[in-house]
C-alpha cells in the first residue's frame, strides 16, 4: 500500500514539474493581457510611473495603438505628455521614425504642433527629417513656424520635399498665407517654378488664397530671376 501511494505521489509531482514550463510560457501573455490598454491610457495621461513600470516588465515601446496606428512616442507628442515623451525618447530600441497609419512620425507631429523643443530633442537623438511623401518640413511650413522650419533645414531637411501629389513646403506656406515662412524658404533656396500634381505653383496657391503681399513678393522674385 505504501509503495502504491508513493508511486501515485511521484506521478503527481512529475506532472506538476512538467506543467511548470508550460505555465511559464503562458505567464507573459497573462501578465500583459491588460497592459495594452493600460499603456496607451498611461501615455495619454502622462502617467510616467505606470509607463515606466510596464516597460521594465518587458512591454514593447514600439507597440502600435489600433485606432490610428500610432506608437506611444507619437501619442506622447500629440497629447503633450512631456514626461512620458522624455522617458520613451530615452528608451532602448524605441523607433524614433515609426510612422502612424496616416504616415505621421513623432517629428512630423512635433512640427505640426509647433513644438520646437520636442522637434529638437528628436533630431538630436537622430530622428530622420526626410520622409517619403509628407515630411516634417511640410507641416512646419503649413503652420508658419519659422523656428522649426530653420531647425529642420539645419538638420538637412530637403527644402523641396514633395508630398504624394508633389506639393512642396513653400506651396504649403503660401497656401497658409505665411509670408515670413515663404521668405525664409525662398532665402534658403526653395524652387518657385515647381508645380504639384494639379499644376499649381506656390504663386498659384497664394493667388487662390488671396494673399496679395505674397503674390507680389513671389512675382517680383520670379521676374528678378527671369522666370516670369
Amino acid at each position: 500500500m505504501h509503495d502504491v501511494l508513493t508511486s501515485r505521489l511521484s506521478r503527481r509531482q512529475a506532472l506538476r514539474l512538467l506543467a511548470v514550463p508550460v505555465l511559464l510560457s503562458v505567464l507573459p501573455g497573462l501578465a500583459f493581457a491588460g497592459a495594452y490598454d493600460d499603456y496607451f491610457s498611461a501615455v495619454k495621461l502622462d502617467n510616467i510611473k505606470l509607463v515606466r513600470s510596464l516597460l521594465q516588465r518587458g512591454f514593447d515601446p514600439n507597440t502600435v495603438e489600433e485606432e490610428r496606428g500610432e506608437t506611444g512616442l507619437i501619442i506622447a507628442v500629440r497629447e503633450d505628455a512631456g514626461k512620458v515623451f522624455d522617458l520613451l525618447l530615452n528608451t532602448k530600441d524605441v523607433n524614433l521614425d515609426a510612422r502612424a497609419r496616416n504616415g505621421d512620425t513623432a517629428l512630423m507631429m512635433a512640427a505640426y504642433k509647433g513644438r520646437y523643443d520636442v522637434a529638437k530633442a528628436l533630431l538630436d537623438k537622430g530622428a530622420e527629417p526626410n520622409q517619403t511623401g509628407w515630411a516634417a518640413l511640410h507641416y512646419a511650413a503649413a503652420v508658419g513656424n519659422n523656428q522649426i522650419v530653420q531647425l529642420l533645414l539645419d538638420h538637412s531637411a530637403y527644402i523641396d520635399a514633395e508630398s504624394p501629389n508633389q506639393t512642396t513646403p513653400i506651396m504649403m506656406a503660401a497656401r497658409g498665407g505665411h509670408i515670413l515662412t515663404v521668405k525664409l524658404l525662398l532665402d534658403e533656396g526653395a524652387d518657385l517654378t515647381l508645380k504639384n500634381g494639379a499644376g499649381m505653383t506656390a504663386l498659384d496657391f497664394a493667388r487662390v488664397g488671396g494673399f496679395k503681399d505674397i503674390v507680389e513678393g513671389l512675382t517680383y522674385r520670379l521676374k528678378k530671376a527671369g522666370k516670369l
